[in-house]
């Protein structure tokens, strides 16, 4: 963990010349939030507007709601653009089917307008990887609907109300960068390849646009332990977590995990591995691991002393205890450490393997070898790659790979 953080401060040192006063904004790229309107319109091309709205009703959506949310996000985004703009900004926009290494490579900042998820689509896209080159995009996020949505990625919700604030401070360099650790992926097998990714942000099975990454071979006590040849990073880093279990949620997902390079293999039956960064742990991690008040209670209550004073004292604080449990959870977006979680582990019989594995810790790598009949692994709920029977990956943090922000109080 020393090595790791040293990593760190060695690379935001090299970043130190690149101060928010240094910083020359010439031009945004604004990357779109998909509504929920416009996501029935891709699903139904061939019906007018009239037509569709018909077809809403008839199942049931509130169709003036659907129409309100979408003017809400769409008014708000043309206020983004128009703030830009006064600056002097170039500004271009990009909806999620046309977001590329091209159009993002062009831009001086990247910003995402919506919520949490348009901000990792664009941080999936922004990966050094993607992009093939050593460029650091900044990325700062506004949120289209604060009311409704709690984006912990994007800026504060008071930004919502004047974003021409916002533009008008990060223009002047009165900001501080963010760097935001990120999950690098590798794969490792016998001939170095990678079968095809699926873009799961546009709701159906479309193979994501390929970015290559070469082969390399692992060293020679890399592939004896993990009976191995050659290793190849996917090009794709997660912030908030990587996520491996069977395709069917039904179905128990079968997964090998060794910790930190040490000699035992964990083996366990689960519901899926969730490996989270400190920017995830407000997300799926929590969901994971989080307790409610009632949970505090039914353990004070199962105890043999259930009835005393002290212990109906703190059932009394059953959510305070709850609250700060779950707020516990929660790690710095900076650190270099990673969370893995099991989800829903089976712990019967000889399972888990030992029975010592902890169903949740802190690391700094992780392997994990699949014994799923139809798995995935999946980066940031949005980038999906087939993980079956045999297939191999080391998850780890790298400093390098690290987001760059813009952080406004």
């Amino acid at each position: 963990m020393l090595k790791s953080k040293q990593l760190l401060q060695q690379f935001s040192k090299e970043y130190a010349k690149f101060t928010p006063a240094n910083f020359k904004l010439k031009r945004a790229l604004i990357v779109t939030k998909l509504s929920r309107y416009e996501f029935e319109q891709l699903r139904h091309p061939e019906l007018s507007p009239d037509q569709l709205q018909q077809k809403l009703r008839d199942r049931g959506t509130d169709v003036e709601m659907v129409l309100y949310l979408h003017k809400v996000h769409k008014d708000f985004e043309r206020r983004v653009v128009q703030s830009f703009q006064d600056v002097g900004c170039e500004v271009k926009l990009s909806s999620r089917s046309s977001l590329s290494k091209d159009v993002m490579s062009w831009a001086d900042v990247i910003v995402p307008v919506g919520g949490d998820g348009t901000f990792l689509l664009s941080a999936g896209r922004a990966s050094p990887l993607f992009a093939l080159s050593q460029q650091k995009t900044p990325i700062v996020g506004f949120n289209s609907d604060p009311l409704r949505s709690e984006g912990r990625l994007m800026l504060p919700k008071h930004y919502s109300d004047n974003p021409a604030d916002a533009v008008s401070r990060i223009k002047s360099g009165d900001f501080k960068w963010m760097h935001r650790s990120r999950v690098r992926t590798t794969m490792l097998g016998s001939n170095g390849k990678i079968p095809e990714s699926t873009d799961l942000f546009r709701h159906t099975e479309v193979k994501m646009e390929q970015v290559t990454t070469a082969p390399e071979m692992l060293d020679r006590d890399m592939a004896s332990k993990y009976k191995a040849k050659m290793k190849r990073i996917l090009p794709y880093l997660a912030l908030n977590e990587v996520f491996i279990g069977e395709h069917l949620s039904a179905r128990v997902s079968h997964l090998q995990l060794v910790l930190d390079h040490q000699e035992v293999v964990n083996k366990t039956k689960c519901s899926g591995l969730c490996v989270s960064t400190g920017t995830g742990s407000t997300s799926w991690h929590t969901s994971i691991n989080r307790i409610t008040s009632r949970d505090v209670d039914d353990l004070l209550r199962s105890l043999p002393n259930s009835s005393s004073k002290d212990v109906m004292m703190l059932r009394q604080k059953a959510e305070e205890i709850a609250q700060r449990y779950n707020q516990g959870l929660l790690f710095a977006p900076d650190d270099p450490r990673l969370c893995y979680s099991i989800r829903e582990q089976i712990c019967v019989g000889v399972w888990p393997s030992p029975k010592t594995f902890k169903e949740r810790d802190f690391v700094q790598t992780v392997f994990v070898k699949s014994h799923c009949f139809d798995a995935n692994l999946v980066i940031d709920g949005s980038i999906s790659y087939p993980f079956n029977d045999g297939a191999k990956a080391l998850l780890e943090v790298h400093p390098e790979d690290a987001l760059l922000t813009i952080a406004l109080d």
